[in-house]
């Protein structure tokens, strides 16, 4: 097969954490097109955090792209493009929920938008918690709610929960465990 050629790339925006490119690409027939390219600096890191109990710990925000709140897993950037996920997900999950990981192990990587964005989302899933304390950022109002592995899928198919992430996360976590709380 034939493939796509980049001919250009002009940076059209440079973001705080996106850059947006204006790319000239010629197809296999020597049509050339302009399409969109949307370059995430950093990555990012996912956690999700599985109680004792077996609830599974959600967040509520504001999303301005959305303009409403969703409902989703902690997540964030990573403060370096070489910041290892891990390490990012960590620090999420006591950020957003004031939580710490016992044990954080690797769930699924999500290609958020593969049709314009390269982001990478490296999710893990998140056990053993140990109360710590909340470190919201100062432009963060986060609410923490629970759920039940079923009640969160129900929400999925209700399409109550919308975020491409969260749903990777809950499908992954519900096809590797035999229920809530239990680890592949």
């Amino acid at each position: 097969m034939e493939k796509m050629k980049r001919i250009d790339r002009v940076l059209k925006y440079e973001g705080a954490i996106v850059d947006v490119y204006d790319d000239l690409m010629e197809s296999p027939t020597g049509h050339i097109a302009h399409w969109d390219y949307i370059r995430h600096r950093k990555g990012a890191a996912a956690v999700l955090p599985v109680t004792d109990e077996g609830k599974i710990l959600m967040v509520r925000q504001y999303r301005n792209a959305l303009n409403r709140e969703t409902l989703e897993i902690p997540a964030g950037s990573k403060d370096t493009a070489d910041e290892p996920g891990i390490v990012c997900a960590a620090r999420e999950l006591e950020e957003e929920t004031g939580y710490r990981p016992g044990k954080l192990v690797p769930l699924v990587t999500v290609a958020s938008t593969v049709a314009f964005c390269n982001e990478l989302i490296e999710v893990f899933l998140a056990t053993e918690l140990v109360r710590s304390s909340r470190h919201l950022d100062e432009d963060e109002f986060i609410e923490e709610e629970s759920y039940s592995l079923e009640e969160l899928k129900s929400m999925i198919f209700a399409q109550q929960i919308q975020d491409g992430k969260t749903i990777a996360a809950i499908m992954a976590y519900a096809a590797f465990s035999d229920g809530p709380g239990k680890e592949r």
